[in-house]
């Protein structure tokens, strides 16, 4: 299976392709915002800062592309700041829009427990969830939603307080966590993702 993914020039793709390829898909990388809306599945991964991916994202011409592929519900991966920039914004830039597709922002991990959050952390998911499963996933966060959304099955997870640990409705799928760093269970994840419809 063809799966495209977006180069925020704020991810490490080298992981996330050979995840991938792990759970029996044929990545490539987005080139234009055409591609963005044709491909058959997308996944937007991240790490590092809210503002800065949105304005990556805007300059390279793909920020709208993205709005209407998942407002029409085709299938998308989220990954860690790839989740966050599908809310309305995000404590760490404030003033930045997200897409705008999850209610609320991403809000800092409280203080007395360390950020960002690095390693393993449990993954409960709701009892709606058809994608997700129960198990240890890897994180490297320092903010995250606390909202759960309505219309969407979620997981949950606890470093401080609980947060959002994935939302899934459908074929779309948005996790705070890696999963193409968390083992077997991650991989196992990404070929259920891979055959979501």
């Amino acid at each position: 299976m063809r799966v495209l993914v977006v180069s925020t020039g704020a991810a490490n793709l080298a992981s996330v392709l050979a995840g991938l390829r792990r759970a029996g898909a044929e990545p490539g990388l987005v080139d234009s915002a055409d591609t963005l809306l044709s491909a058959e599945r997308l996944v937007l991964p991240g790490v590092g800062a809210f503002g800065a991916a949105a304005t990556s994202l805007q300059a390279a011409g793909l920020w709208s592309a993205l709005r209407e592929r998942l407002d029409a519900g085709r299938p998308t991966l989220g990954i860690c700041l790839g989740l966050q920039l599908w809310a309305e914004g995000s404590e760490e830039s404030p003033g930045v829009l997200g897409l705008g597709l999850l209610p609320g922002l991403a809000r800092r991990l409280p203080d007395g427990v360390r950020v960002p959050q690095l390693g393993w952390n449990w993954v409960e998911p709701g009892r709606n969830c058809q994608l997700l499963q129960p198990g240890y996933a890897s994180y490297a966060n320092s903010y995250a939603l606390r909202e759960s959304p309505e219309g969407w099955a979620a997981a949950w997870t606890t470093h401080g307080e609980p947060f959002i640990a994935a939302v899934e409705r459908g074929p779309q799928l948005a996790c705070q966590f890696h999963p193409e760093l968390s083992g077997p269970w991650g991989q196992a994840l990404l070929t259920r993702w891979l055959g979501a419809r």
